[in-house]
């Protein structure tokens, strides 16, 4: 089995307020071995000069969609599935490149890009995935044109292949087990209007509280949990009184909304990258007029919302949601953030607090002994300078993913 050891370094661990020095770190196979403020001692490891760089976990990125490739989504219903595929092999690279090891999809992949990422038949992050993201009809998962009135081909319209519409209790429980049963880590359900979908206004209430309460109850029968598309505080309350575990975008959050999540223990994952990238560039795109105007509605409240969760205790973690070409913006999420929030806090919300949402945070978003073998090594200090991890991972000298080397600067 492979050792490295890691040496001559600056440690990036988030539990901590700030970098490091003294420390050393041993990679068996795919997992740290040991992490040490004192020499390690590992006569047959590889040793690895980090010349003095930051050396941190693997990036989270908890909200994604690796197989929506257009900006536009309506365009999907021309898309297969098989070029639909094809597209998503170069989205996920570009998020390796960008030091993005682990990645949690929230509706579109499904089991099949899953385990080509997990038998190596691609460069991709871990994927986490949601299978179908399931909404009633008439909102944020309903693709069809008022001229349809039937589902269309999975195999050759991909848009019907990410989403699934559903009504009515007993349709939302079989719904949420066919996702589970297709081997879905999460479950993501639509509580209120969206920015990309073309009919339902941005305020509206989707999913009821019993059928966002059968679909919680399925994922919790399962093992697994439920995330919930939702802007307003009205929908956001439903969603949490309803029993989901976090709450995707939640712009329009309010103060009494934050302190029910808090009580609840749930997570907001925000991604205001997405909201910029598209007022700036979603019209070339050929974006309609009206979706553009609610993505006015919410972009206001975008830095409020990571103010009033962190007042309220709620943690939030790092998200981009980028469509298709705007995805090469994804780690620009981290500069927005440094408006109103702490370079620690934000780093934290990409690596510890992104693994509690998975609950994986004995394995990810951490260097500790037994953690697996995802981190970085970063020509600087991201702390003092966060754009670091911007320009898609030119200043990463080291991508290693479960052990394993994608990127390795030094080796040349």
């Amino acid at each position: 089995m492979s050792q490295y050891l890691f040496k001559n370094f600056q440690l990036l661990e988030p539990q901590f307020d700030d970098v490091r020095d003294g420390y050393e770190l041993l990679i068996e196979g795919t997992q740290i071995r040991e992490l040490a403020d004192k020499p390690i001692k590992s006569p047959s490891a590889i040793k690895i000069d980090c010349a003095g760089g930051t050396l941190m976990p693997g990036l989270i990125d908890s909200h994604v969609h690796v197989f929506l490739s257009e900006v536009y989504l309506p365009n999907l219903e021309k898309i297969p599935l098989t070029l639909m595929t094809a597209r998503s092999i170069g989205l996920m690279e570009g998020m390796l490149n960008r030091g993005f090891t682990s990645v949690r999809d929230t509706g579109g992949a499904d089991w099949g890009i899953k385990e080509a990422v997990e038998k190596g038949n691609i460069a991709a992050p871990r994927l986490f995935i949601a299978g179908q993201a399931i909404g009633p009809t008439g909102g944020h998962s309903d693709s069809r044109r008022r001229t349809d009135y039937g589902m269309r081909c999975h195999c050759c319209n991909a848009m019907s292949f990410t989403m699934c519409v559903s009504d009515g209790v007993s349709e939302v429980r079989r719904a949420a087990r066919e996702q589970m049963r297709q081997g879905a880590d999460h479950v993501k359900i639509m509580m209120s209007g969206g920015v990309a979908s073309p009919y339902d206004p941005l305020t509206s209430l989707q999913f009821s509280m019993e059928e966002a309460s059968a679909a919680v109850e399925e994922a919790n029968a399962f093992g697994r949990y439920v995330c919930a598309h939702a802007y307003t505080p009205e929908a956001i309350t439903r969603a949490a009184n309803a029993g989901v575990r976090t709450i995707e975008h939640g712009n329009l959050i309010d103060e009494a909304a934050a302190k029910l999540m808090a009580s609840k223990g749930m997570f907001l994952v925000a991604n205001l990258v997405a909201y910029y990238a598209m007022k700036e560039r979603a019209a070339e795109f050929g974006m309609a007029a009206d979706m553009i105007a609610k993505n006015d509605m919410v972009i206001e409240g975008a830095l409020r919302s990571l103010e009033i969760c962190k007042r309220a205790g709620v943690p939030v973690a790092y998200g981009s949601d980028l469509l298709g070409p705007l995805q090469v913006e994804q780690s620009r999420e981290f500069r927005l953030r440094a408006e109103v929030v702490s370079p620690i806090e934000i780093i934290r919300s990409a690596t510890s607090i992104g693994a509690k949402v998975l609950r994986m945070e004995d394995k990810l978003g951490t260097l500790r002994a037994g953690a697996l073998a995802d981190l970085l090594l970063v020509k600087g200090n991201p702390l003092k300078n966060l754009d670091l991890l911007q320009n898609q991972g030119r200043d990463l000298a080291i991508i290693m993913k479960n052990g394993q080397f994608f990127k390795n600067d030094l080796a040349r």
